[in-house]
This record gives C-alpha cells, structure tokens and sequence, in this order.
C-alpha cells in the first residue's frame, strides 16, 4: 500500500490543541457515521489515530 507524507501542513497552535481534542473525543458511532462500511470506518479510525499519534509527538497530548 503507498503512504503519503503531508510535509506542508502547517497548524497554529490552537488550532493543533482543537485539532487534538477532535481526535480524543471521536467515537466509534460517529467514525462509522461517516463511512460507507465498517472497512472504511476502520480505515478511518487508523488514519485517527495516525494523526493522534503526530499530534502527540508535536507536543499535543489532551488527557
């Protein structure tokens, strides 16, 4: 499977910790709300949690 980099995002800073927030508070029901079949839905939350992980990594950590 190929991967991407998104090497020019560029977030302030309320916008990352928003951004972080989003990411904490997702749940199940509303990923699979807004995907076309559990399989996307699934892809979705990885995506998530990808992004929750870089979030983190940046200094961005919601408890």
């Amino acid at each position: 499977m190929k991967t991407i980099t998104l090497d020019h995002l560029q977030l302030t800073h309320s916008q990352a910790w928003a951004l972080a927030q989003l990411v904490k508070r997702l749940s199940w029901s509303e990923l699979r709300a807004c995907a076309v079949s559990d399989d996307e839905a699934y892809e979705i939350k990885d995506a998530v949690h990808q992004l929750q992980n870089a979030l983190a990594e940046a200094g961005f950590a919601p408890r």
